[in-house]
This record gives structure tokens, sequence and C-alpha cells, in this order.
């Protein structure tokens, strides 16, 4: 960090992290990032962005959806235990500074780079959009990084598909920085050891999501968990307790290992369930005690902190105010920068 730059005066290193409100949070969430967050939230400044902007991108044509779900995700913020004592909720489109800085960012970014971005490649295969892309969601790694350098962010923590994202926003940062002034902050990624990459949906299907139905959220009841649990994917060649089962693959094992701190316990049930005698019942009856232990004091936290839904407003305005002011210094010294300080002093 050069000394123009417009990062807070702190001793700690920045972090920016979010998720785009189209839905409830889901177990997915919780141990691909939620859990990290809230490990790293005492160590580092962190900023959390509820990206209702780049949710617009593909759900441009149901508004109310993204507005209705940014209070829900913040309320599994909180029952997670992020601590707006140490962690920032931060409403992206209340931050208008971010869209001034994308407007900027894309006279420095060619349309063929970002055709080759491989992030950008593979959710537009994923959508089927072909060459009906929104521009909105095309560019959205150019937004993604007005979002990084908005709050001046050192550290971005991400999977390693998100990486070519990353790199994106520090060639950004770089070329701004050469052409007009160092003041922005070129952040790194940040790579969480332990943490599950991607949980599969309870089906077995490689994503979990609501639209597939394949999802357990952090605010389903008890009996919901429960059902979900038994309609779990497992072999479906293991017809018989005494037949040898397959655990690669086996959805129920997967989450043994995202979940259970007893891992030898599990490498046991695994020896147990290959070598046959190990019923799928029981090996569903024994994950959703693990599941429900970790999972049933944030459902009550959540349904506490659902009581009062003003005070969960309360608390992401506030870390939106904040959010706007770290992000209009950064507009002030890129403006300088750029000598579009007009009636400045």
């Amino acid at each position: 960090m050069t000394e123009t730059s417009p990062a807070p005066s702190t001793a700690r290193k920045r972090i920016l992290t979010g998720d785009r409100p189209t839905g409830p949070l889901h177990i997915g969430h919780y141990v691909g990032s939620l859990k990290n967050r809230v490990k790293l939230q005492r160590d580092y400044d962190t900023f959390i962005l509820l990206a209702d902007v780049q949710a617009m991108t593909d759900n441009f044509e149901d508004p109310q959806k993204v507005r209705d779900n940014v209070m829900q995700v913040a309320l599994d913020y909180l029952a997670v235990g992020l601590d707006p004592q140490h962690a920032t909720f931060v409403i992206q489109s209340m931050v208008p500074e971010i869209a001034e800085l994308t407007v900027f960012y894309l006279n420095l970014v060619t349309v063929s780079h970002l055709r080759q971005n491989p992030t950008v490649k593979t959710e537009i295969a994923q959508k089927g959009y072909g060459e009906s892309v929104p521009a909105g969601f095309f560019v959205y790694p150019v937004s993604q990084a007005a979002d990084i350098t908005a709050f001046g962010a050192h550290l971005v923590p991400v999977g390693a598909d998100q990486l070519p994202m990353i790199e994106q926003t520090r060639e950004i940062v770089r070329r701004f920085n050469a052409l007009y002034a160092p003041v922005l902050v070129e952040p790194q990624a940040m790579i969480p050891q332990g943490v599950v990459a991607r949980l599969p949906g309870i089906d077995g299907q490689a994503k979990m999501s609501k639209s597939l139905g394949n999802a357990i959220y952090l605010g389903d009841s008890a009996d919901d968990l429960q059902k979900k649990v038994r309609a779990m994917y497992t072999d479906p060649g293991h017809l018989r307790v005494e037949d040898p089962g397959q655990v690669e693959g086996n959805t129920v094992f997967t989450y043994l290992d995202a979940f259970d701190p007893d891992t030898e316990h599990v490498a046991e049930l695994k020896a147990h369930y290959q070598r046959g005698g190990l019923g799928d019942v029981k090996v569903k009856k024994y994950l959703l005690e693990v599941l429900d232990a970790e999972l049933s004091p944030i459902r009550e936290r959540r349904a506490e902190l659902s009581q009062n839904m003003d005070e969960v407003e309360r608390i992401v305005q506030a870390g939106t105010e904040k959010g706007r002011e770290a992000a209009a210094q950064t507009m002030d010294a890129a403006r300088k920068a750029m000598r579009l300080d007009y009636f400045g002093e």
C-alpha cells in the first residue's frame, strides 16, 4: 500500500467479501465462506457486501426478489455469528461510488479480455446465455473490481475458481495507478485453508441452489432438516445393508467430511460402508445428529433475531453509511488522480 492510498489508517488489513442476495443462504455458503468469515472478523477489518447490483444482472426482471432477500441474508450473517462490532454489512446499490468507479474502470478493460475470463465464460455457459448475455452480467468482473477497490481492501477471500476475477482487479489497479497516480490498493487473493470449495446438493448435483430444490438452508426447521437428510442421495447400488457401498460421490459422506470434526469416526464409517454391513438409514441418522448440532444454535439465533427486523435494518443501515464513507475517500482520491476534481481546493 502506498502512502497516497485511500485505505483506512489501521494496523489491521482490510478484507472484502460478500454474497448476491438472490435467496436465503444455505449450508454450502456456511462451510464455503461464512464460517471462515466468523474466524477472520476479529483479525481483519471486515467489510461484507450485500451485492444487490450484481444480483440484478441476472434477476433484472424480478427486483422485488433481490430486495426481499437483502435483509434475509443479513439475518443469516448475524445468525452464524458475524458481529457488527467487527464486520460491516454494506448494501452495494447504496454506495454510488462503486458505480462511478465501474464506469471509469471500463475504459481500462477490453471486450476480448472479458471474453477470455474463465469465470465469466463458465457462468455464461452455465446460464445458457450464448450471444444474448446481458451487458451488465458480462462486465460484472469490472464491477467486482470497483467493489474491492472502493473499500481499499487488501485481501479478498475466494476459492481457486475465483482467482481470475481477482487477477482482473489487480490488472485494473495496476493500469489505473500507472496511468494516473498510485492511489488504489492492489488486493491479494486469500484462499482459505480447510474450507470446503463446494458442497453438492442433497440430490448429488454439483450445485446446491433454491431453483433445484436441493439445498439445506440455515433457517430450515428441525423437521425440514430431517426430511432433507432422509431424502439425501447415497449410493444407488447399495440396495441391501450387507452390500458393499461406494463412498465416492455419496453425498452423505461428503457432508460428514464437511461437518463432522471426528474424522477418525468418519473414516471408520467409510470403511464399514465399503465392506458392507452398514445401512444408509443408520449413516443418515448419524449425519442428522452432526448437522443438527451445528445448525440448531444458528436456527435459534436466526429465529430470535427475526423478531426484531428493525434492529437488523439498523445494523445494515449503519454499515452501509460506514461503507459509503470509505468509498467516498477512494472516489475523491481517484478523481484527483484523473484530474476530474474540478472544484476542489
